[in-house]
């Protein structure tokens, strides 16, 4: 951030001028106090406007030509503290999440310590408080120790000051169908959430890529589609059966998607996430053993690629979920078997999704806003007002604190983005935030660039060349 952009950030008024909200007819966006305190159709500004006084006195940010977004939310960001500190930290993490576009994270339970007590969540929530750059929501996790043998203390971590809502054992799948049963039934007294990782353990032991020609041809034990498909299915019958909520992580099979399809249709309560990446590679890329494109689940097939498209394009599939999985050098480059699971993907989400659905006309901006902000926030409970929300990170206080996924209309807390849509360049992770630089898309051109992100009417990432 220039010198310039750094003294501005102190500024308690923006007039962001000229922009296109959600990819519509040019507007000023009016913020004050962390708030949005005026749309207008952009121009001359009203002297006898009653704001006009505050439009004097705001910073003045040139968003001509960008598109304004609703802040993006995360339901799927691993950031690794406590324990995997080589890897990633809040900091680090919630750095990359502001520059991808996001202002609100929720961290993933798979820690060490795994995040299973109040006390845990609690840290991890305080950490991205005093980090500042997005707001940080724990994940609790559903099972003690990620064992799947017991439940976790959810009804504690609900009561915490983190007031964990989402809980999930991902990297592992509850496959104990009494103890998914049990937590579905727990989690609905205070409306939570539990967001399964969808595989069946005996089907995958040892699986590397897709079941598939690939995998027969790279000699490399494969993963099916039924393994992933299996559980769902299960776990909707539950979810059904008990009246609850249940959320699907990285669905990345088109059988998957018909099973969601089909238990949305019956008006159960299932929800599901499609990760970026999903929506752009497949399994051909394992081709040249290049541990970079090992991933859980695995990348799939071009006709499963297609299928996920078309379900968030129809909100089959409600929202993308990055599944930010860093990892450091010596866990990645090293032979394909004993290399980690996971892809960053904070940073460059919101370019992947642009090339995936936006290029390809399946999704118009509006409809990113509401697969990346409003759905992901919805399902994460963010939409409360702050005094539900028991404060919601990041500072700052009243009526802003603790909501995303709001519309970009006064009254809402001033988070937002500005994205640059007719830029474009190759991915460089030497670039990146993050601590780690696992990234599937290094090389690969994809369009748009995020230039300013606000949380709360602060910004968190600003280029100095806009301001006025």
């Amino acid at each position: 951030m220039s010198a310039q952009a750094d003294a501005a950030r102190q500024a308690s008024a923006w007039l962001i001028q000229g922009g296109r909200p959600l990819g519509a007819d040019p507007a000023d966006i009016l913020i004050a106090d962390g708030m949005i305190v005026e749309v207008t159709r952009a121009g001359p500004a009203d002297p006898a406007r009653t704001s006009a006084g505050r439009r004097r006195q705001a910073r003045t940010v040139d968003a001509d030509g960008l598109v304004i977004l609703p802040g993006l939310v995360d339901l799927h960001t691993h950031l690794r503290e406590p324990g995997r500190e080589d890897a990633e930290t809040v900091a680090s993490g919630t750095a990359a999440a502001a520059l991808g576009g996001y202002t609100a994270v929720h961290a993933m339970a798979n820690t060490d310590p795994v995040a299973d007590t109040a006390g845990v969540v609690e840290q991890v929530w305080r950490l991205g408080r005093e980090a500042g750059y997005c707001d940080v929501l724990p994940v609790g996790a559903v099972t003690a120790g990620l064992a799947g043998a017991q439940l976790a203390e959810l009804g504690a971590m609900a009561d915490s000051a983190a007031r964990v809502r989402v809980f999930s054992d991902d990297g592992r799948c509850v496959s104990d169908a009494t103890l998914m049963r049990r937590a579905l039934e727990y989690v609905k007294a205070f409306d939570g959430v539990i967001a399964q990782h969808a595989q069946e353990p005996r089907l995958t032991e040892g699986a590397q890529v897709n079941e598939g020609k690939i995998s027969a041809r790279l000699g490399l034990a494969g993963w099916p589609a039924v393994a992933e498909e299996a559980i769902i299915a299960r776990d909707c019958l539950l979810a059904a059966h008990v009246g609850s909520a249940l959320h699907v992580c990285h669905v990345s099979t088109a059988g998957s998607v018909e099973i969601i399809r089909s238990a949305k249709a019956k008006g159960w309560r299932v929800t599901a996430e499609v990760t970026p990446h999903h929506l752009l590679l497949t399994e051909d890329l394992a081709v040249g053993y290049d541990p970079v494109y090992k991933v859980n689940p695995p990348l799939r097939t071009a006709a499963d690629v297609a299928a996920l498209r078309a379900a968030l394009a129809d909100g089959t599939i409600d929202c993308v979920a990055t599944d930010h999985a860093p990892h450091p050098v010596e866990a990645k480059e090293t032979e394909w078997a004993a290399a980690a699971f996971g892809m960053t993907g904070l940073e460059t989400a919101l370019r992947v999704v642009h090339a995936a659905m936006v290029e390809t006309g399946l999704l118009d901006w509006a409809a990113v806003a509401d697969r990346m902000s409003a759905r992901p926030a919805a399902i994460g409970r963010l939409t409360f007002p702050a005094a539900a929300a028991g404060g919601g990170g990041g500072g700052g206080s009243g009526p802003a604190d603790g909501r995303h996924g709001c519309p970009l209309a006064p009254g809402s807390p001033a988070n937002l983005v500005l994205y640059d849509p007719a830029a474009g360049e190759a991915v460089d992770p030497d670039t990146h935030a993050s601590r780690s630089k696992n990234t599937p898309f290094a090389g690969m051109k994809l369009p748009g660039r995020v230039v300013a992100t606000f949380l709360r009417g602060s910004p968190t990432v600003l280029d100095g060349r806009l301001v006025r």
